[in-house]
């Protein structure tokens, strides 16, 4: 049976390949060919339809092998600019149901054009709670970010809204959910905890207290640092980039840092890696200078925001004397404006 199944596909493929055409041998056909403009084209095509198809690399592969990476916040829950922020060149791209004006439905198109886009989303929630966690993670983000995480008894309670039981309380519809290729993808299950990021934002001064501790909490992959909510908790509302709200920052980095380095010598204990947020007195590259592993360097309002004061600013403060123009105009003949 199997030489006839294999004189079968033999036979189907002598029978649909081309017949070569006889040639002449010659002198050159010892030569190598160069290969043609359009084989050369096809060829490149492959290769990026190739890279195309290829996996995309997790965000947590991407900080083990020791990358920085560099996202945005997405308030607007604009499918077209999580679509241009992808195309951009962003490493990952927030999607914040924390300050945006959406939830999970208007997540969902932010996911599918950053997903069409190869680049990773993460979900903020708009609180840590076992239900917003259940409802994100099924719609199979790269990473969860919660929110006001101030002690480690409150980071493993965060850790367990995002593991299915005995190790958290996660709910189970894995057969249907978007997460699994609505159960297409029977790997899900096993591999969904190791893939997806669990980031726990430290942003209040008790948090900041036991930063060490909530980072050594299993399943913590990263410590956020919420600069503004942090300056809020400590008195300075309107002034993040007080002295003392700085100077408690840079000690609360340096504690999470530190750990990343003692790691190696005890592998089996957690270490979060740093993230954060650019803020006006404390720019991206300072941030990725000082050792952070993820920096948040923009929100997309705050870019529109800029290119349109930019826009009407430029238009406004143009001059021009009156009648500048008019005689240039005069002297031309009719014709095409653009001539």
């Amino acid at each position: 049976m199997a030489a006839s199944a294999t004189a079968a596909t033999s036979l189907s493929y002598h029978l649909l390949a081309p017949k070569p055409k006889p040639r002449t041998p010659s002198r050159l056909s010892l030569l190598p060919r160069k290969p043609s403009r359009a084989a050369s084209a096809i060829s490149a095509s492959a290769a990026s339809a190739s890279d195309f198809l290829a996996p995309v690399p997790s965000l947590k592969s991407r900080l083990a092998a020791g990358d920085t990476l560099y996202g945005l916040f997405l308030l607007s829950f604009s499918p077209t600019l999580a679509e241009i922020a992808a195309l951009a060149g962003y490493d990952y791209v927030v999607v914040d149901m924390e300050h945006g004006p959406g939830g999970i439905t208007e997540a969902l198109a932010c996911l599918r054009a950053l997903d069409a886009a190869r680049t990773p989303a993460v979900l903020r929630l708009p609180e840590a709670c076992p239900v917003w966690a259940k409802k994100a993670l099924d719609l199979g983000p790269a990473g969860l970010m919660l929110p006001a995480v101030e002690s480690p008894a409150a980071a493993a309670e965060a850790i367990s809204y995002c593991r299915y039981p005995p190790r958290g309380v996660r709910g189970a519809a894995y057969p249907i959910v978007r997460a699994s290729a609505y159960g297409l993808d029977d790997s899900y299950v096993s591999r969904c905890e190791d893939d997806t990021l669990i980031i726990c934002q430290v942003e209040t001064a008790a948090g900041i207290a036991e930063v060490d501790a909530i980072a050594a909490v299993e399943g913590v992959d990263v410590v956020q640092m919420g600069p503004l909510d942090l300056s809020a908790s400590m008195g300075y509302l309107w002034d993040p980039g007080n002295r003392k709200v700085r100077a408690t920052l840079r000690e609360a980095e340096k504690k999470v840092l530190e750990a990343r380095k003692k790691k190696d010598a005890a592998p089996e204990t957690n270490a979060a890696y740093l993230g954060g947020f650019a803020m006006p007195n404390d720019p991206a590259e300072q941030l990725k200078l000082r050792g952070y592993n993820m920096v948040a360097g923009a929100v997309d309002i705050g870019l529109f925001r800029k290119a349109a004061l930019e826009n009407v600013k430029r238009f406004k403060e143009a001059s021009m004397e009156i009648g500048e123009e008019d005689g240039e105009e005069e002297e031309k003949e009719d014709g095409y404006w653009s001539e």
